[in-house]
């Protein structure tokens, strides 16, 4: 049997390594089918406070992740694609001025994982696309 603070430490590392795997598929997913997908009511969309510790903004790749969050946040929500071109050249800017994270592909019960700078994002974006990398 596990030590306590053992079994944290095997439960931590397996959360890192999903978040990983979330983010690489995000990145991959939008860039195969040029589409992202956000979760809003009729008031507007959730920012949640993300692992680490700042205000984010969740986006995911397919409509069944995003699905996933309104079956937990409520029927209230609904999820919504954007294309990615907009998404690139629309709402990341507007986040970035608004100094929020973005969210990639969370997931679980709590709906956590990775979140980066709008500037990663794009870098990350653009390495999946095979674009030059953001330079800001």
């Amino acid at each position: 049997m596990l030590r306590r603070d053992a079994q944290v430490e095997a439960i931590q590392e397996n959360q890192v390594s999903t978040s990983g795997a979330q983010a690489a598929a995000f990145f991959r997913d939008i860039a195969r089918t040029r589409t992202v997908w956000w979760v809003r009511d009729d008031d507007g969309c959730p920012i949640s406070v993300a692992r680490s510790g700042h205000a984010a903004f969740p986006y995911w790749s397919s409509a069944t992740r995003a699905q996933r969050a309104v079956q937990l946040w409520g029927p209230q929500f609904r999820a919504v694609s954007m294309p990615l071109d907009h998404w690139r050249s629309a709402a990341l800017p507007d986040l970035a001025k608004e100094d929020l994270r973005i969210g990639i592909n969370w997931s679980g019960e709590r709906l956590t994982g990775w979140d980066f700078t709008v500037g990663e994002v794009l870098n990350r974006l653009l390495h999946a696309l095979g674009e030059p990398p953001y330079d800001r």
